[in-house]
């Protein structure tokens, strides 16, 4: 390190002169005295004072009062303790100084080859470091192979059925079997009815759709639909089945499909939650399905249906008498005429 074989040779008086300071002062005053010193007269401080010269001068005349300074305690129980706080405490500025003992020269010259050596450094861990990756990923190269050779031939079959689709289309049409197809040679029907929207987007949306690639949305609101209605008609299926008025044990079962009921209703929700966070339109999105809601709608349809079904004379009836009266309605005019 920089002025690390370096002994002074002045004497205390000198010392304590060329720190500004005077004898029998205390630790903090020189240590106050020499960082304003060092910021004065350091050589890579900027400053229009910097001297290298009298910076060594400041730094030999530091050395020695700290010396003096430790001579002079009084023995005591920590008196080793405290020479060897003086003796092992670095001045300040070797702080920034000592680059982990790398590089020689000028405090700046050693900067840069420090940074240089953390750049080889960090490179060099890099590569164990992918070295290592490397190392485990071929740990089991031979499932690794196995694979590559399942996933390899389930490729291959794919490629041949590709091939074997595309030739029979292209031998199709060389014997003319779509020449019969409707619509053959004419263009795509454009949509007119909004000019703002671009026509040939506007087809390949239809014919996506029509092909069933369809927005997940969609599908979602599609599904969500059918399963209600299923859930419905099976709980008013349930209901019929245990008939009127119900035994104890029926009223029992009955409870039992309204708590599996109000379950699936439960789940149903869930699946809303996930369509309206889909759903590209607000105005689109749907409400929560009310179990209990639900279970009171399906006990008016089973009771609509329980009417409906005893009472059937009655609407062929008044249909019989509409005939009838139709009927004589029309030989009256008949007459008439």
């Amino acid at each position: 390190r920089m002025l690390s074989g370096y002994r002074p040779k002045g004497d205390v008086s000198d010392s304590y002169r060329i720190l500004e300071l005077e004898e029998g002062c205390s630790l903090d005053e020189v240590r106050n005295s020499y960082r304003t010193l060092a910021k004065k007269y350091h050589p890579d401080s900027s400053s229009s004072t910097a001297d290298p010269a009298a910076f060594i001068r400041v730094e030999e005349a530091y050395r020695v009062v700290l010396n003096d300074v430790a001579a002079r305690q009084k023995p005591g129980e920590n008196s080793e303790e405290e020479e060897d706080q003086f003796k092992s405490k670095s001045l300040q500025h070797r702080h920034y100084l000592s680059f982990e003992g790398v590089g020689i020269g000028t405090p700046s010259q050693r900067e840069k080859q420090y940074m240089q050596f953390r750049v080889d450094r960090a490179t060099e861990q890099v590569l164990e470091y992918r070295q290592h990756r490397l190392g485990s990923s071929y740990a089991g190269t031979d499932l690794m192979r196995a694979k590559d050779v399942r996933e390899s031939k389930k490729v291959k079959i794919t490629q041949a059925v590709e091939r074997l689709v595309e030739d029979l289309i292209q031998e199709s049409m060389a014997k003319g079997d779509f020449d019969n197809l409707r619509g053959k040679g004419k263009p795509l029907q454009k949509f007119s009815d909004c000019p703002h929207i671009d026509p040939m987007t506007h087809n390949l949306n239809r014919i996506l759709i029509d092909n069933g690639y369809q927005p997940e949305w969609i599908l979602l609101q599609k599904e969500i639909r059918e399963t209600i209605e299923r859930l419905r008609k099976s709980v008013v299926a349930s209901r019929r089945k245990l008939g009127e008025p119900m035994t104890p044990l029926e009223q029992k079962q009955w409870i039992r499909i309204c708590e599996q009921f109000m379950e699936d209703i439960r789940k149903l929700n869930k699946r809303v939650d996930n369509f309206n966070l889909v759903v590209p339109i607000l105005s689109r999105q749907m409400v929560h399905f009310s179990p209990e809601k639900e279970i009171v709608r399906a006990q008016k349809t089973y009771e609509a249906l329980m009417e409906k079904a005893s009472h059937p004379d009655t609407k062929e009836s008044q249909g019989e008498g509409g005939k009838r009266f139709g009927w004589k309605s029309s030989l009256f005019k008949w007459l008439n005429l």
